[in-house]
């Protein structure tokens, strides 16, 4: 079951959804249909400078993806702020975004 939280938090310690398939993606995009959310929604993806990839908060490595076609997820700067992922909601598109903004989440 997803439960979508229309208050505008920073993305530390939730659980949130990882969405690791066409399936969850749709799940999410309907989730975001019926309500009236922030511009952006949070999703458990996460970025590891270090590493260099993107990972969901359940630990699973990002294997299916949803980037925005205008958006170059590698280009992230990690000297500035940690990034995580959101899904855009007016094209339901993954982009990254500072950890401290704050927007509505989407759980599992």
């Amino acid at each position: 079951k997803l439960v979508l939280i229309r208050e505008n938090k920073t993305n530390n310690d939730m659980d949130l959804v990882s969405v690791d398939s066409e399936q969850m993606q749709q799940r999410v995009k309907m989730s975001i249909m019926k309500a009236n959310v922030s511009d952006h929604v949070w999703l458990g993806l996460r970025h590891s400078c270090i590493l260099g990839i993107w990972y969901w908060v359940n630990g699973q490595t990002v294997c299916y993806d949803q980037w925005a076609p205008d958006y170059d997820k590698d280009l992230d700067e990690c000297d500035t702020t940690v990034r995580s992922g959101a899904i855009r909601t007016r094209d339901n598109q993954w982009i990254s975004r500072p950890e401290t903004d704050r927007y509505n989440f989407i759980c599992s």
